[in-house]
C-alpha cells in the first residue's frame, strides 16, 4: 500500500471496517476513494477500491430489487458432479488455475486482492464436469462471512499455496482462518474448537507455481513437511499435473459414474449418472427417475466383478464405469 496516503484515507477506512450495512460500506468506500491521490503509485489501490465498490453496488441493487430477499454476491448455483472451492492467500494463483482448468475468465493480476467475488467454472474430468469456485483471498483484514458460508457448503477444499513464497506459512495461516470460521479440513478434525457447529471437508493442497523440474524438489520438501495426512499436488497454471489433479479430485469426491442401458438398445455412454461411492442398483434407479425405484422389476449389470449382463438385485453395489439396464413392471 502507498505510504503517502492522507489521514482522511485512514479515517474513511476505519468507517468502512465498522460499517454494518451494504449502503454504509458503499458510502465509506466512496469517501475513501476520493481521498486517494492520483499518481502512478496509487493506480492499483484505486483499481481495487473500484472493484470493491462495484461488488457492493451489485449487492445493494439485488437487495432493493427483491425486498425481504437477499441474494448474496457470494451465492453460486451448484452445477456438475461436485463443487470444489479454491481457497488461499492473495497472489497464490487461484484465478490463473481457474482460467487454465475451466472456460471461466477471472481477472488475473500480479497485485493483491484481484478477486472480490466468487467466480465459478466447470472443469472437465473425462465425461463429467466438476465445478471449481475461485474465492476471494483468505485474509484476516478482508473477512466476508458470506464467503465462508459458500466454502462450508462446498464438497471439497482446494487449498492453494505459492510454492515459491513460504508455502508452509500460507498453509498454516489459511487453515487457522478457516477453522476460526468453522471450516475444518478433515486432517485437522481433532483440533476443531467447536465440532458441533463446524463443517468438516476433505482437502487437497495445491502447491502452485511448480512451473518446471527445477521446483520439483521444493514441492517434495513441502509435501514431506506436511506429512502423510495431507495430499499435496504440485501444479502450475502452465499445465503441469492437471491430470493428477483431476484424478485426485474425482477420488476425493467419492463418486462413481454409472451408464444407463435402455432394454434392447446400446448403453448411453456419453452421459453418465453420478452417484456416491457405495451406491446400489436401487440408488441408480431412483437417480434415473423417481418412479423407477417403486416399479423396478429387475436389473442387469455390465462392469467390474460381474458377468456381462448379470441379473442383480436392488442392493447390488455398483462400481465406477458400470452399465445398468433397468426393467420395470410396466416395461
Amino acid at each position: 500500500m502507498p505510504t503517502n496516503l492522507p489521514p482522511e484515507y485512514h479515517r474513511a477506512d476505519e468507517r468502512f471496517r465498522a460499517a454494518k450495512s451494504t449502503d454504509e460500506k458503499i458510502a465509506a468506500l466512496e469517501d475513501l476513494y476520493g481521498t486517494i491521490p492520483k499518481h502512478k503509485g496509487t493506480d492499483k489501490l484505486r483499481a481495487d477500491v473500484r472493484r470493491r465498490l462495484a461488488r457492493l453496488r451489485d449487492e445493494s441493487r439485488n437487495q432493493k430489487r427483491a425486498p425481504g430477499r437477499h441474494e448474496s454476491a457470494f451465492h453460486v448455483v451448484r452445477e456438475g458432479a461436485g463443487q470444489a472451492a479454491l481457497v488461499g492467500p492473495t497472489n497464490t494463483g487461484k484465478s490463473a488455475l481457474l482460467r487454465a482448468l475451466t472456460h471461466a475468465r477471472p481477472e488475473v493480476a500480479d497485485y493483491p486482492f484481484t478477486t472480490w467475488t466468487p467466480t465459478p467454472g466447470m472443469m472437465p474430468i473425462d465425461d463429467i464436469q466438476v465445478q471449481l469456485v475461485d474465492t476471494p483471498p483468505v485474509h484476516r483484514e478482508h473477512v466476508e462471512p458470506a464467503m465462508f458460508d459458500l466454502i462450508r457448503h462446498a464438497d471439497l477444499l482446494l487449498e492453494v499455496v505459492d510454492l515459491m513464497d513460504e508455502p508452509l506459512r500460507q498453509f498454516d495461516e489459511t487453515n487457522a482462518i478457516l477453522m476460526e470460521h468453522r471450516v475444518v479440513p478433515l486432517p485437522l478434525t481433532d483440533r476443531a474448537a467447536n465440532p458441533e457447529r463446524s463443517e468438516f471437508l476433505p482437502a487437497l493442497i495445491l502447491a502452485n507455481k511448480n512451473d518446471d523440474a527445477l521446483t520439483d524438489e521444493d514441492a517434495a520438501v513441502f509435501s514431506e513437511l506436511l506429512g502423510s495426512s495431507w495430499t499435496v499436488i504440485p501444479i502450475s497454471a502452465a499445465g503441469r499435473n492437471f491430470d493428477l489433479l483431476k484424478k485426485r479430485v474425482f477420488e476425493t469426491l467419492s463418486i462413481i459414474r454409472v451408464y444407463s442401458k435402455p432394454p434392447g438398445k446400446k448403453p448411453e455412454m456419453g452421459s453418465p449418472f453420478v452417484l456416491k461411492r457405495g451406491s446400489t442398483v436401487a440408488d441408480f434407479a431412483a437417480k434415473v427417475h423417481h418412479d423407477f425405484l417403486a416399479q423396478l422389476a429387475s436389473a442387469r449389470v455390465w462392469g467390474e466383478g460381474v458377468r456381462d449382463g448379470q441379473l442383480a438385485g436392488r442392493d447390488h453395489p455398483l462400481n465406477d464405469g458400470d452399465v445398468v439396464e433397468l426393467k420395470t413392471h410396466s416395461s
